[in-house]
């Protein structure tokens, strides 16, 4: 459906982001994350593992402080972007109620190492190279934000930085290790900060940016000795009852983009079709002309409204027929009588 209508909340599943330094429980929360969906809504959650990060979670560890029973989950292991496309093509939502991605870096790198084309002098991908390399990775993120699953990322943390007017890059912060748009898609991005205070580790959650404004600037304790639960009581439960569960229809970008250049194609027809008229209409009353003051007129009327419709080419061809006419009336003795000279169509351009 286009046009303006009536907003209503079609948000069918939570898209969240995490992100953090070596350590700090990124694989850890979102397990913990998607398992409480998993028992809040009676499926299972798949898991791509891009480092084999998983295994001990798979496993009972009495000594874990923190859930030592295994969580139960289906695994995808490859850093094979195209794989993890075709596989999470086939998780069937009535059976699943998520997946998460660990990490999104990984896959990011392997869009890049797929590239096979030229490179420039320093050995990096040129810029008319790049869509290519971005293509399949945009095709997951478009899966991710329009599938009815709920979704966590889980990005490595890199630096952020900045280009001054002296040319110098300066570190304004960090950021998601990953293509520059995607800690963006997310609704809901989280950071990962843990800290060492008078001996006690301490893992805190930042929400970088909410949607829902539910979890937007806080700093959540995550205490490695928490109880079984309490990462997905403060950070998931109270976010779940704002999303739908249901299909809906997202925006599709490819569609978009097909009805933009339709669009712009009919124009480009339009203006044509109108161009070429011009060019017959007017060559025709160039021909006409019997005096220069008369051949000024009726290019008068070319103005730049007209122009603005019209061909480039077809403003030069105009151009090319006016000063041929204007010579041939020269050379049969005609003068111009009036005081303000004319120019040819597209002269002044």
């Amino acid at each position: 459906m286009s046009g303006f209508r009536k907003k209503q909340n079609t948000k069918a599943a939570l898209k969240i982001g995490i992100y953090g330094p070596p350590g700090s429980g990124k694989t850890f929360t979102s397990l913990l994350c998607m398992e409480g969906i998993a028992l809040a809504t009676g499926k299972r959650f798949a898991f791509v593992d891009t480092e084999q990060g998983s295994d001990f979670y798979a496993v009972r560890v009495a000594t874990r402080s923190t859930h030592p029973e295994a969580f139960d989950f289906d695994a995808l292991e490859t850093r094979s972007l195209t794989e993890v496309l075709t596989e999470v093509k086939t998780l069937d939502p009535a059976k699943y109620c998520g997946v998460v991605f660990d990490s999104i870096t990984h896959l990011w790198e392997a869009a890049q190492a797929a590239y096979t084309g030229k490179r420039t002098s320093l050995g990096g991908i040129p810029i008319e190279g790049w869509s290519r390399v971005k293509r399949p990775y945009k095709e997951l993120i478009a899966w991710i934000l329009a599938t009815p699953l709920h979704v966590i990322i889980c990005g490595r943390q890199g630096n952020d930085f900045e280009t001054g007017d002296d040319g110098k890059m300066t570190k304004v912060g960090v950021k998601m290790k990953a293509e520059g748009e995607t800690a963006y898609e997310p609704d809901i991005l989280i950071r990962m900060a843990p800290e060492k205070e008078n001996g006690v580790s301490k893992l805190w959650a930042l929400g970088e940016k909410d949607r829902t404004g539910v979890l937007a600037g806080k700093w959540i304790e995550l205490p490695h000795e928490q109880q079984s639960g309490h990462t997905f009581r403060v950070l998931i439960q109270p976010l779940l009852g704002l999303v739908s569960g249901a299909t809906h229809g997202s925006i599709d970008a490819d569609a978009d983009s097909l009805r933009d250049q339709e669009t712009l194609d009919r124009e480009e027809g339009e203006k044509a079709t109108f161009s070429a008229a011009k060019v017959e209409e007017y060559k025709a009353r160039f021909t006409l002309a019997d005096s220069i003051d008369g051949l000024e007129f009726i290019g008068s009327h070319l103005t730049p409204e007209v122009k603005k419709q019209m061909i480039a080419a077809d403003i030069a061809t105009l151009r090319d027929a006016y000063q041929e006419r204007e010579a041939a009336l020269i050379r049969g003795g005609s003068v111009r009588t009036k005081k303000t000279r004319g120019t040819a169509p597209g002269a002044e351009s």
